[in-house]
């Protein structure tokens, strides 16, 4: 007899799924019924949180969904700030729990790790949460999540199953099909947007997360209208060493002037979040006048009304939009606009910045096409501002948006097992790293190579100038940490330490070398 259990694992493999990130418990036994017999890979975080940024990590690097398997109560709330971070980001993000028996549900009779109503909460997270109440339901739940990933903004989908709905009956359940993606864009609309183009003498393209995997598009719209692109925190990696890419933050003033003398602006898979547009909180971004927005998202697309919204997947719009320009192909000064807010760009950020950028710059040089996974670090904040990656979706990190401390070594070990010929960089603070430190375990377990580069400088340095800038005396921000060396040690890591950011390329080539999970910690004054 095959169970609802065993139904589920063979209904993820029909959809592709590889790898769940989980931790088993009392309340989802049920659910691991014949994974052992599946093609599905299991690995086993030591913390739901890192299922969930594992599955984040897993879905970024491979552009499939990651996949999520928790308890219910303790173990699905633990993962509600990965499921959080997903949905700001966009992130195609599968969370299956268990739940309570169906008679008990609701009525706070004190079973273990009840919630007063767990369907509830996570309809608040989720961009969709459903309860299996019986076996039949199955395939159109599972059908349901994926279509949701082919055709919608994604972000993480829920699905919950009773603890009395696992072991029932299941035979001949067949997966649902699913609607395929709706990619072309409304003609008449595109039509609006090449007059648009045609009228303008200065046009600049904001490309931001949404475009990451639109490249070939991006680049023959930005090359037939000779048009600057400026790359958001998540989509760098496009326009790589271009002289049309702008790999610098739209905060920054020098990339704010571009934007006010440009006479179009054509938004590609960007939601003008503050964190991109206003991180400094000074109300200085303002809204192009004449804007072509495309984005998958209709709701998205309505927050910030634009003179023509084209509504598709950003690769979609591009492609239809220079179909539709009838070979038109422009020269001028598009490249030496580039070039200048370049140049006044990494001005502007000033020294103490440029030397931390020039530290991932040195990752970027020693690991080319590297994945580089980072967290809430000043390296990291600094890159965020001006940094031109290698790899589109190759750099991402949790210091924009939702901004979940300790993202970066369980998202790492995610796009390391989905990208397992790419190099995989863990960029994090000391502060950051202790979040998830236990991760370390899961890398060597699971056999993903991450380098893990810790940058020390004993506390949360970003928080302590914050308040000294705003006048409060410093408190809680100097968490001492621990020896990370013999914490390595003890995980089985190979590890060394740095006083001197210089000596990183050649410990990354080190690093390298190795094929194993391996530690950098770099100690700053």
């Amino acid at each position: 007899m095959t169970t609802t259990g065993e139904a589920l694992i063979q209904l993820l493999e029909a959809h592709g799924i590889d790898t769940v990130f989980g931790i088993p418990g009392v309340h989802t036994i049920e659910l691991y019924r014949g994974l052992a017999r599946s093609k599905i890979r299991h690995v086993t975080p030591r913390h739901e949180q890192g299922a969930g940024l594992m599955a984040d990590g897993y879905a970024r690097a491979s552009g499939r969904p990651g996949v999520a398997f928790v308890i219910t109560g303790p173990g699905l709330t633990n993962t509600i700030t990965a499921m959080a971070q997903a949905r700001a980001d966009s992130v195609p993000m599968l969370v299956i729990s268990g739940v309570n028996a169906l008679p008990s549900l609701g009525k706070g009779l004190g079973y273990l790790h009840e919630l007063p109503d767990q369907l509830g909460m996570m309809q608040k997270v989720a961009l969709s949460s459903r309860r299996v109440t019986e076996a039949s339901e199955l395939p159109g739940a599972i059908a349901e999540a994926f279509e949701i990933f082919a055709t919608r903004r994604p972000g993480p989908v829920h699905i919950e199953i009773p603890l009395d709905v696992m072991p029932l009956p299941a035979g001949g359940l067949r997966p649902v099909p699913i609607r395929a993606a709706t990619q072309v864009p409304d003609e008449a609309a595109v039509a609006e947007a090449v007059k648009l183009v045609q009228a303008s003498q200065r046009p600049l393209i904001l490309a931001g997360g949404g475009a990451k995997r639109a490249e070939t598009a991006l680049l023959a719209v930005a090359e037939a209208l000779d048009a600057p692109v400026v790359t958001t925190a998540n989509g760098r990696g496009l326009m790589h060493l271009h002289p049309l890419g702008v790999p610098a933050s739209p905060s920054l003033k020098a990339v704010r002037a571009l934007m006010a003398e440009a006479d179009l602006v054509i938004a590609a898979g960007t939601e003008f979040g503050p964190t991109d547009y206003d991180m400094y909180g000074d109300g200085g971004f303002v809204v192009p006048d004449k804007l072509i927005r495309i984005d998958i998202d209709a709701a998205q697309l309505e927050r910030r009304p634009a003179t023509v919204a084209l509504q598709c997947d950003a690769a979609a719009g591009l492609a239809a939009l220079h179909a539709a320009m009838a070979g038109e192909q422009r020269s001028g000064e598009g490249a030496a606009r580039a070039g200048s807010t370049r140049d006044a760009a990494w001005e502007e950020i000033g020294p103490a910045m440029q030397a931390q950028v020039q530290a991932v710059e040195a990752i970027r040089d020693a690991l080319p096409g590297s994945l580089i996974v980072g967290d809430s670090t000043q390296p990291v904040y600094a890159a965020n501002l001006y940094y031109d990656h290698d790899r589109h979706g190759g750099w991402f990190n949790a210091a924009t948006g939702y901004g979940a401390l300790g993202y970066g070594p369980p998202a790492a070990i995610g796009a390391a097992l989905a990208m397992p010929d790419a190099p995989v960089v863990c960029l994090s603070g000391d502060g950051g790293f202790q979040f998830t430190l236990p991760e370390l375990g899961a890398a060597v377990e699971a056999g993903a190579p991450v380098i893990f580069i810790v940058w020390n400088n004993r506390g949360y340095r970003e928080i302590e100038t914050s308040m000294l800038d705003a006048g409060v005396e410093p408190v809680g921000v100097s968490p001492v940490p621990p020896d990370f060396g013999r914490i390595a040690e003890a995980y089985g890591l190979a590890h060394e330490r740095l006083t001197d950011v210089s000596g990183l390329g050649a410990a990354l080539e080190r690093a390298r070398g190795k094929m194993r999970p391996y530690l950098i910690e770099i100690v700053v004054a």
